[in-house]
């Protein structure tokens, strides 16, 4: 989020928001205003739910201003409704990016509704980790498959697809960037932090301190 480098005044959309989480911490530090958007009707419920509990920092003098209600827009990051060159920032955590079959499409409307001058700033699993097995241990560290290999990882249930997920490579993205009409600014590959012994699913203090999990890309719409 500090990638995303709001000022007081803008006005911030977040795309795939799921809960709003990171859109909920932007409200609450900054003096802007940000628009939490989903497909999921359920997320945004339960976003929703979470605005309307107890602030935990009732009784703090800048909570009743930065605990009122987030904006929500039910929508597809493929087709934001919302008018050109309107919001100062776009961003996505994790979501919207690896769901969708064409990324690309979802870059072109971020820079569409972006502001000259604007900030698109996205986070996805590092392209890298599509070539290893999902195991926290050892059998986690040899590749087992072509990085080139873009074939989606689906789930499917009673013959329903339940989750899909897209792999693009680095030069696939970097490319999409560029073809958006987008500036590559930077481009972070946060290291596993030392005090995080956690395990999650395929990652842990192991397969971290050797591959990395995360991959940031921040781009700038040209003034």
């Amino acid at each position: 989020l500090d990638l995303v480098q709001v000022r007081d005044g803008m006005t911030v959309l977040e795309i795939g928001a799921g809960a709003a989480q990171c859109s909920r911490w932007l409200a609450r530090t900054h003096d802007v205003r940000v628009v939490a958007s989903d497909l999921s009707m359920g997320m945004l419920r339960t976003a929703q739910r979470i605005d309307g509990e107890p602030s935990a920092d009732a009784g703090h003098p800048a909570s009743d201003s930065s605990h009122r209600p987030l904006p929500l827009l039910q929508c597809d990051g493929l087709a934001i409704p919302l008018a050109d060159a309107c919001v100062d920032r776009v961003f996505t955590s994790y979501g919207v990016i690896p769901f969708v079959a064409d990324s690309g499409a979802v870059m072109r409307e971020a820079a569409r509704v972006l502001r000259p001058g604007g900030r698109f700033v996205f986070s996805t699993s590092h392209p890298v980790r599509w070539a290893f097995p999902d195991d926290p241990g050892p059998a986690g560290l040899t590749a087992m498959t072509s990085y080139f290999d873009r074939t989606p990882y689906v789930e499917r249930e009673a013959g329903m697809v339940t989750y899909a997920e897209h792999h693009r490579t680095l030069g696939d993205l970097v490319r999409q960037v560029v073809a958006a009409g987008l500036v590559l600014t930077d481009v972070v590959e946060p290291e596993w932090p030392e005090h995080n012994t956690s395990v999650w699913g395929g990652w842990s203090p192991l397969r971290g301190a050797l591959l990395p999990g995360t991959l940031i890309i921040v781009t700038d719409r040209p003034a």
